[in-house]
């Protein structure tokens, strides 16, 4: 697996620590000479509000599959809701979203994904849910073969119209690099978020970077600033370390500008919203959320229910933080890179590494 892991804390000053996205292929260490100039394109998408994740949250809880999931309209910035019957309508009407009547259901997408899963899971490819289209949508990026690309396609072609494939530059590649970045076992990466648990303080990163060490620094080669306590990649890709210097670093995020964006909460990321992703590569990149429950083919193995963006990213911005205002969305764990200001990012929810750690972001 190539390595690019890299980030930056600067816990003299107790700043906090940032998440970036990976690419479709798993990235290993870079050096700083390979740190590309800051991107920072547009901000396409529009701004989620904290009473629409809870009603995206609250919704698909309360629909099951009688919904294939929600989407933000670009011009209303309404929560748009897909529904399978009109009882299912009059359910979200009363919450105060927009129902959408839609032919397939959350259990059919997925179905098909699983039938991707069994027939077609081909390193370099990715599929997701894309509420806005009600399909699956299936990335092949530039590693996939003929033979291969061929293979997927008939394998989609068994599934009509509920799939749609898309080639895609570049290699799907963990991208270990982030806001701030960090360095352990030779490779550098960027923290996520910073969280707690009591009076304990963490911070959460990629599962694929803290495979790789136990012990974290926030310079190349200086002291350990902190102990791996969990990690979990692939399937996942989160991983937890515990603060062992004594810091309480504040609970925001890096800007690159000389400012930083306090975090205060989590959320699921909700397709069509506009997001930014923070890395020490890359800095700070906006970018609009496409599909959700997307699984990604590494070379080291599948991840599963990801989110896919368009935010821009690279080598090193592994583990770098996905956020909105002061929103905590994901993990950065891959892409398969940029063109201009049109990025892949993916990440890992946030929600669900708090939850399997028991921690909070602050």
């Amino acid at each position: 697996m190539r390595r690019t892991l890299r980030a930056r804390i600067c816990l003299p000053a107790l700043l906090a620590l940032t998440a970036v996205g990976l690419g479709s292929t798993t990235a290993g260490a870079a050096s700083a000479a390979d740190d590309p100039a800051p991107a920072a394109g547009p901000a396409p998408g529009v701004a989620a509000t904290a009473a629409q994740y809870a009603q995206h949250s609250a919704i698909a809880r309360d629909l099951g599959d009688r919904t294939a999931g929600s989407y933000l309209d670009p011009a209303s910035g309404e929560l748009v809701v897909t529904v399978t019957d009109a009882e299912a309508a009059e359910q979200v009407r009363a919450t105060g979203a927009r129902a959408e009547l839609v032919s397939r259901s959350r259990a059919q997408l997925r179905s098909a994904m699983d039938t991707l899963q069994a027939k077609a899971r081909i390193t370099g490819t990715s599929w997701g849910i894309d509420p806005r289209a009600n399909q699956v949508a299936v990335e092949a990026d530039s590693s996939v073969s003929t033979r291969d690309m061929a293979r997927l396609k008939r394998v989609a072609a068994t599934l009509g119209d509920s799939v749609r494939i898309t080639r895609v530059p570049g290699v799907f590649t963990e991208e270990v690099a982030g806001g701030d970045a960090i360095y352990g076992g030779g490779y550098r990466c960027s923290a996520a978020f910073n969280v707690s648990k009591g009076t304990t303080r963490y911070f959460l990163t990629a599962g694929h970077c803290t495979n790789s060490a136990s012990s974290w620094s926030a310079t190349s080669g200086g002291p350990s600033i902190g102990t791996r306590e969990g990690t979990s990649f692939p399937t996942n890709d989160y991983g937890i370390v515990r603060y062992t210097n004594g810091s309480v670093p504040a609970g925001n995020v890096n800007l690159y500008n000389g400012s930083y964006q306090d975090i205060g909460s989590a959320a699921d990321a909700i397709v069509g919203q506009s997001l930014r992703k923070s890395g020490s590569t890359t800095k700070v990149t906006s970018g609009t959320v496409t599909a959700v429950n997307v699984t990604v083919n590494y070379s080291d193995g599948p991840v599963y229910n990801l989110v896919r963006t368009t935010a821009c990213s690279a080598g090193g911005d592994s583990g770098g933080a996905h956020f909105a205002g002061s929103t905590a969305l994901g993990i950065h764990s891959g892409s398969s890179g940029c063109t201009g200001t049109n990025g892949s990012a993916l990440h890992q929810p946030v929600r669900e590494a708090l939850s399997a750690y028991g921690v909070a972001v602050y």
